[in-house]
Formats: structure tokens, sequence, C-alpha cells
């Protein structure tokens, strides 16, 4: 069907269900959605690509004031009805600029990486393991969780705190299985007032759209009941912090089989030559993807091995790759079939991260380099002499350590081009010094009276 009369029946689809408005929908940096508001009558100009704007108002948007604006192309495949507005129609959108693909748009990164996969017969799936917090504001101007029972060492998977959550969360399970997102799970996680959401995979891109508006979703729900949704990493210093794992596999595009999967692996975790391949590439330039897919200086207050009342915090800490063990910043979960990212988290920019991840795995799978053995032990019990005898290197510790890594990988600029990483590169590099000049109450209260 040609693509006019596909948006002209969407048009009318729309309008037949009450749809008044339209968000197409881009992002910033920071993966946050973005847009003007089109009323429904100018759905073809729209889809067009009408609606301006300048990157310039925007996070990592590399444009200059006096530069041409840019345009949302909306993907008509991703019309989303918000289930908590129903006048209202969301669309990812690609940005162009003077009638052709705006390079640095993120959407766009990500599908220049999945067109190279593609040239070599592989569909990328993903799966994003969606972990946030719902909390609501407090008398002191601080926050506590919806749920009013004395806190738990060990609050993951405790029904009592599910349930007391229970009148948002079911609203939003319910509105993402109206967008057909097909919830499988959900569940109180390890941290105070934390949720984790699974929701069946999808291709690369639709993951990524699924994310982002999930965000917003997940946000909007909550403030109808009176609660904020965060994806601040970790909100509190002694609780496990949010991730975002990357659960990624190959298919052959022409029969859709998983190509990652073999019931014939000698290593014992029945993933095939290619999906080693894949890994040993993500390897290569884990700590530059680090610095993308944990973007914030509280990421790596999560990235670490003890901080949890609980015990472990469940993070990854080292650039290594094993069986089902969660120790691993690369892990195999059973039976096989795909790769698990661990150290991504709920503020990364999906359309981003996942190009850096698949970029690197591609660029593994091309040289078919290997990753060596898995790690089946405990990572986290490891000496800094055992991890050097093994060859095992930390995740940067810091913003600051990622930032470099990313810095002096050209893998960034592959991915993103030039101009996308440059203004990332500005960017962070103010957020990481205007945290290291802060001076925190932490500081105060240790030194102000010490001398």
């Amino acid at each position: 069907m040609a693509k006019k009369a596909v948006t002209d029946d969407l048009a009318a689809t729309l309008t037949r269900r009450g749809v008044r408005f339209l968000i197409p929908s881009y992002v910033d940096m920071h993966g946050v959605s973005k847009s003007k508001m089109v009323p429904i009558d100018h759905f073809a100009d729209m889809m067009a690509g009408s609606e301006l704007c300048t990157g310039a108002a925007l996070d990592g948007v590399p444009q200059e004031i006096h530069d041409e604006e840019i345009s949302a192309h909306p993907d008509p495949s991703s019309c989303a009805v918000l289930p908590w507005r129903r006048d209202t129609a969301w669309f990812a959108s690609d940005l162009w600029c003077e009638g052709r693909p705006f390079e640095p748009c993120s959407r766009n990164i990500l599908k220049r990486v999945l067109a190279r996969a593609d040239a070599i017969g592989f569909k990328v799936n993903v799966g994003i393991e969606a972990e946030f917090f719902v909390l609501r504001d407090s008398a002191d101007g601080g926050y506590v969780p919806v749920s009013t029972r004395k806190h738990l060492e060990k609050p993951a998977y405790d029904v009592r705190r599910l349930i007391d959550n229970l009148d948002w969360i079911g609203e939003l399970v319910a509105a993402m299985n109206e967008l057909g997102w097909d919830v499988f799970s959900f569940d109180h996680e390890d941290g105070i007032g934390q949720f984790e959401i699974d929701f069946t995979y999808a291709d690369a891109l639709r993951m990524a759209d699924r994310y982002v508006l999930f965000r917003l979703l997940a946000g909007e729900i909550a403030r109808k009941h009176g609660h904020f949704a965060t994806f601040m990493p970790k909100p509190y210093p002694d609780r496990a912090g949010s991730g975002a794992h990357y659960n990624i596999s190959f298919a052959d595009k022409r029969t859709g089989k998983n190509v990652f999967a073999s019931e014939r692996d000698p290593r014992g975790c029945k993933l095939s030559s290619i999906g080693y391949q894949f890994i040993a590439g993500v390897l290569r330039h884990m700590p530059a993807i680090n610095a993308v897919i944990a973007p914030t200086v509280n990421s790596y207050k999560r990235l670490i091995i003890r901080g949890s009342m609980s015990g472990f915090t469940w993070a990854p800490v080292y650039v290594c790759y094993g069986n089902n063990n969660r120790t691993n910043t690369v892990r195999i979960p059973l039976p096989g079939k795909r790769v698990e990212i661990r150290s991504a988290d709920s503020a990364c920019n999906p359309y981003l991260g996942l190009a850096m991840a698949i970029a690197a795995g591609l660029e593994g799978v091309e040289q078919r380099l290997d990753p060596g053995d898995p790690h089946t032990e405990n990572m986290y019990l490891k000496s800094d002499a055992e991890l050097e005898a093994l060859g095992v290197k930390r995740l940067p510790r810091s913003l600051g350590d990622a930032i470099d890594a990313f810095a002096g990988d050209a893998l960034g600029a592959s991915v993103m081009g030039e101009k996308m990483r440059e203004a990332w590169l500005a960017y962070k590099r103010e957020e990481w010094q205007s945290y290291v000049n802060h001076v925190s109450d932490w500081e105060k209260s240790r030194y102000l009276k010490m001398f």
C-alpha cells in the first residue's frame, strides 16, 4: 500500500477514535521526548515534516541559533494513542534538516547501525528491563515510598509492598498492554519503592521508541495518583539502583531464526559463535559504551559491589562476561539465545545506548573476535591480583572516567558522527565539572568543623 494511503487511513482511524491532538516526538540527548503539538486537522502536514524546531534550544542536539531549523518526520508505525489522554496520539519521529535526515538525531543514529546489521543479514531484537522508583513528596521537602510499611532490609519481590502500589502500577500495566507491549511480569525490586516491569522484546528501533514512551507513561500515571516516577538510577545511597538491562539477540532477517542460539555450545552457555563474537566486540569497547548507557554522575553510585542493605548491589563492576551469573557486566541468561548488558541504567538514551552496544557487537562479528571462556564464579569476590591475572579490568568508576574512555575510543565518532560526539562530550564534561566543583552536604558535615 502506498505511503499516502497508509497515512490517510491512519488519520481516519485516529479521528474515529476521538483523537484531537498529535505529538510528533523526537528526543534530546537524554532520550527525553520533545515536540510541538499538532491538531488532527493538520495530520498530513505533520507527516510531511511541517513541524520545525531549533536544536539550539535542546540539550545535545548540535545546532547553533542561526542554523536551519530541523523538522520532525513521524514514523506512522509507532503511533500510540496515550492511554491516560485518549484524545492525543504520540509518534516517534526522525529529525531532518535541509531536506535530508539530520545526522546527529538519536533515532537516525540507531537506524544507521541497524542498517549495517541488515546489510549483513541480521535483524536485531531487544528487550529492555524497565526498573524505576515511584515515590511521593514528603512534608519536609524530601521523598518517601508510597507504601507506609516499615522498611525491610530485603524488600525484593515483597508482595505486600507491591499490593500497596497496585492502583498505579495496575493502571500502568493495563496501559502498556493496551499499546500491545505484552507485560509478562512486574515486581517490587530491592530498592525502597523500586519496581521492575518486563514486557516482550521487539526489534531494536521499536524497543527504543517504547522505552522513551514508557518513561513518559510511567511518570504521567504516577502523577495522576499523587506520586512521581523517577528514573534517577540511585536515589537512595544504601539501596540498589535502577538498571535498564539491554537483552540483545540477532535473527536471520530472512527466516527469523535466532542466530545467537546453539545447543552445541562447548562452553555450556547455549550460545552460538556469532553470539560470542558479539560479546567480544562489546567487551572491547565496554568502557566507552558505558559512558552512554550509564550517562550520569549518579549512574556510577549504582555500579559498585556494596552499597545496599540487602548485601550486594546486583550491579556489575568489571569488564567481563559469563553464564547466568549476575556478577558479570555481560550475562548470558538461561537458556542462552540472548546477551544481557547489565550496566545500562534507567537514565540512558536508548537510541544512543543501543547504537553503541550493537555497533560494538557487529564489529566483533565482522572481525570474528573471541571473548575467551565465560566467568562462572562470583566476580565480586575476586581480589585485585586475581582480576589482574585474569586480565579483567574494572568498569569506569565515575562519569569522569567514562567520559575519558569515550573520548579515547573511535567507536563514538563512528556511531554518532562527529557532531553528536562533540556535543555529547561537551555536555558531559560540563556536567562532570559542575559536580566536581559542587560543595556537598557530605563535605560540610565531614570537614566544616574538623580542624
